[in-house]
Order: structure tokens, then sequence, then C-alpha cells
């Protein structure tokens, strides 16, 4: 079924076809902040303050101050779903994307009318407001202004003419003005328009809102898995055995997601930085991944918008930034790093890899290891620093058997509870660059840290001695089928 996923709508589609999957709903909400309070518990999960769970995901037809269309949010906010959607099973999707970045399907300009294009609005028109044609919500009532929060930001690298899509916050300024948060030194558009700015041009980017899961997923991938000059919709590509359609832009020299909901298209500008709330001036952005709300950064980049096209009765697509949805966009695409390159280094020994909700996808991995011989006993350890390698703003891995869940957190902390020994099972690497969002990453929370966004990176090995192993055998039950006794 997956197979005939191709945009959002096909998506929401499936997701109808699923049991307790998708639920809509026609009653009025507002953007600011309603929304998001509304969705958080019915579905959002993840790193959200409690209460919160996983849920549906959801559509909310009647939109205040817009009429004409519709919001979507927590599409990805399940794993179960993001598998149904790429047609595989949940605990298979980093295997999956890990051979999919290995074997790219490039996207390829398509001639045809874009169903993107359907409606046009140029910002040369006098009606033309980003606030009013474009229904992104707040968050919470402490955020910057309106954000777009699922917006595949597509440019090309000024020298090289090598193309990218990346996940970037925006948040609307103006009638015709967004900031974009450029994560310093971590993204490839922030080094596009680092050198369009050395060369004093600007940078034409797209911004395409409500597309096919699959480029969501994909456009999440970060070196060294995908280095610069690797267009990341030749992932979403591969996982659908057919290129992603692009098409022109009217306003400004770049390329869009054909089928997208909305593209907002515009121009990066150089030598300009925005204060983030400069509207708001609650001196917070957004919720990030791991649960708090950032603060607003004086270094936002401008884009100058030109023009917003849609569909006919466009669906915004949304999510809460520290949802079970960003687990999934985030995480996903870390285990299939880990997992491409600790196989290439160790084959047959990595089962599998998750990258847990508590982490928000990117703090937390848990390898699943299986030990073939005694000369493998040390190199559990090994691997656990190729997934540092393979994705650096990961700070603390769990190694488990091949006999544990490592997508289960109870299985988890089972073999901390009986396989380690914090004296001699914990290895510390300190002083290392990771994730600037982690506000424990700080000089004012330890004096050993040197600057913010510098940690200790933790290896915590919970696997059994090999010489051990009979030791630790977990106690066998009869397999069999409970349907003859319990119809589910």
């Amino acid at each position: 079924m997956s197979s005939q996923v191709d945009s959002l709508r096909s998506a929401l589609e499936l997701l109808n076809q699923m049991d307790g999957q998708l639920i809509e709903t026609d009653v009025e909400v507002d953007p600011n902040a309603e929304l998001s309070g509304v969705y958080r518990h019915i579905g959002a999960g993840g790193t959200v303050m409690r209460p919160t769970k996983e849920g549906p995901a959801m559509i909310f037809n009647n939109v205040k101050g817009h009429p004409d269309a519709r919001v979507a949010i927590g599409v990805l906010a399940s794993r179960k779903r993001v598998g149904a959607l790429l047609g595989t099973e949940p605990e298979n999707l980093g295997k999956l994307l890990a051979g999919s970045v290995d074997n790219p399907v490039p996207p390829v300009l398509s001639e045809e009318s874009a169903p993107c294009q359907e409606v046009v609005h140029l910002a040369s028109d006098p009606d033309f407001d980003l606030y009013k044609l474009v229904p992104a919500p707040t968050n919470t009532p402490d955020d910057a202004g309106p954000y777009i929060t699922l917006g595949m930001c597509y440019a090309t690298h000024p020298d090289t003419g090598r193309n990218d899509v990346t996940i970037h916050r925006l948040c609307i300024q103006g009638k015709n003005e967004l900031s974009i948060f450029f994560t310093p030194g971590a993204r490839h558009i922030g080094a596009m328009a680092e050198r369009a700015e050395e060369l004093g041009q600007r940078l034409p980017i797209s911004i395409s809102i409500g597309v096919d899961p699959a480029i969501e997923v994909g456009s999440c991938f970060e070196p060294p898995t995908t280095p610069m000059g690797y267009d990341e919709l030749a992932v979403a590509g591969a996982l659908r055995n057919k290129p992603v359609e692009l098409t022109s832009c009217i306003s400004v020299n770049q390329k869009a997601i054909a089928n997208a909901e909305y593209v907002i298209e515009g121009e990066v500008v150089p030598g300009v930085r925005v204060q983030e709330d400069q509207n708001s001036h609650t001196g917070y952005a957004m919720p990030e991944f791991p649960g708090y709300t950032g603060p607003a950064s004086d270094q936002c980049w401008l884009i100058d918008v030109k023009a917003v096209t849609h569909r006919t009765n466009p669906i915004m697509q949304t999510c809460i930034g520290p949802s079970e949805e960003h687990v999934s966009m985030a995480g996903i695409p870390t285990e299939a790093s880990i997992y491409g390159m600790i196989d290439k280094a160790m084959p047959g020994r990595l089962k599998n890899v998750y990258c847990a909700t508590p982490g928000g996808g990117k703090f937390m991995a848990v390898l699943q290891f299986k030990k073939l011989s005694p000369s493998d006993e040390g190199r559990q350890r090994q691997a656990a620093l190729i997934a540092f390698s393979a994705f650096s703003e990961l700070k603390n891995v769990f190694i488990v058997d091949e006999d544990v869940d490592p997508f289960d957190m109870n299985d988890v902390l089972w073999a901390m509870n009986t396989r380690f020994q914090g004296n001699a099972d914990i290895i510390t690497i300190p002083g290392v660059r990771t994730h600037p969002l982690d506000p424990s990453n700080d000089p004012a929370y330890d004096p050993g840290i040197r600057d913010h966004g510098i940690a200790c990176k933790t290896i915590f090995d919970c696997t059994v001695p090999y010489n051990l192993k009979d030791r630790f055998e977990r106690a066998r039950f009869m397999d069999v089928d409970p349907a003859h006794w319990v119809k589910e």
C-alpha cells in the first residue's frame, strides 16, 4: 500500500485506512498555541511535558483566520505510522534507510504543470501577507512567532551547483520576511548561505511544505553519511523506487517539490542578521526536541520572500518541536547512519539500532550487538565509538545483547540493572563538541566544560562478557500462539 504514497495527501489517505491512525475535527482552532495545545493531549508524545501520549495523526479542518486551509499534525509521530508509510516493519526502518542512502535515485525536473503552483501569490502584490497566506502555528504562547516547522528548504551551492534539502527553523517576521536559523557548522544550506555571502550574492531558496513523508525523513540525514553535495531527495527517490519530481520556481532561480501543498520562494539576504523574537520580545524561539523552549537567536538569517504558491485548498503540515514526530525524522536517519558505518566495519555483529524517544532521536542510541566469538569481546565498545563518529550530536550510547529488545526501554533498563556495573561498564569521553540545545552542555552546569555545546559522551556497556554468557541466559518460555486461547 505504501507504494501508492508519493505526497502528503496520499499519505493521509493511507493513514485513514488504518485503524486509529488519523482523526479529524471541524471545531474551530486558533493556530496561535491552541492547536499544539490540543495535539499535545491527542498524540504528541516524545519529550513533550506530561501529560502527553503517542496517538493518531490529526487534521484540523477549521483553522481560525484561514478559511481555505487545513492543518495536519503528527503524521510521523509514531514509528508504526512511519513504517506503514515507508512500507516496512517499524524495527526495520534504520536498515531500510541505510540501504537507500547507498542506492540513491536523484530527483528530476518535471515539465508538467505542478500541483504546488495551482494558486500563485506574488510579493509584488500590495495585499501579499505571509501571516494570512500560510497558517503557520505557534507551539506555545512563548514562541517568537508563527513557525514553519516542516519546511523542506532547497538550495544550490553557488560554486559547485550541487543541491541540498534540509529542515530549518523558520519564523514569520513580516509580510514578506522569514528568519531562518542555521546551527553553526552543522547544515549544508548554512554553508551555502555563508559562501553566497562571501561572494556578495543572494542565495535563492525554496521551502516546500506538505510533502511525501519519505522526503521528510530522508532530508534529516547529516554528514558524514550524506556529505556536502549529496542531495537527500535522492534518498526519498530510493525509498519510493522513483525520482522525486521538482518544478521550477516562478520568482527565483530555484526548484521546488512539485506536489507540495505550499511552496515559499525567496532569497537568503547576505550581511543581514535578525533578532528572532523581534516582534514578540519573549526571549524565546520555540520548543525544541530536548523538551525545552530554546532562547531566541540574534543570529538568524533573513529570507526575502518573493512568492507563495500552493494547491487549491491546501493542507499545512506542522509538528510540535519535542514530539515523537521529531524522534522519527531525526532518529531514524541517525539509526541508518550508525547501522551503515558499524556494519561496514564489523559485519554481522550489529543487529539493530534505536535512537530512543528520551533522547529526541539525537542524544541517545541503543545498539543491539551480538558477540560471535571470544575475540568480539571489546568490539561492542568499538561499535559505540563508531556510532559517535557516525553522528556527532550523539551523547549517550547503551549497548545490549541480542536477546534484549533495543526498542523496549524497559528491556534496556533491565539489561542495565542485571548486566552492568557502574565502575566497570561506563566509558566517558569528556570535552567533545555536541549539540548546543542540551542545556547541561554548558560551563554553568560544570566548570570543567569549556564552552556551551561541549559535553561528556558516555558509553553504557550493558552486555554480558562473552565468557559468562551461560550464566545470563534469560528464562525460557514455551513458544505458543495465544490466538488459540485469546483472539486479538
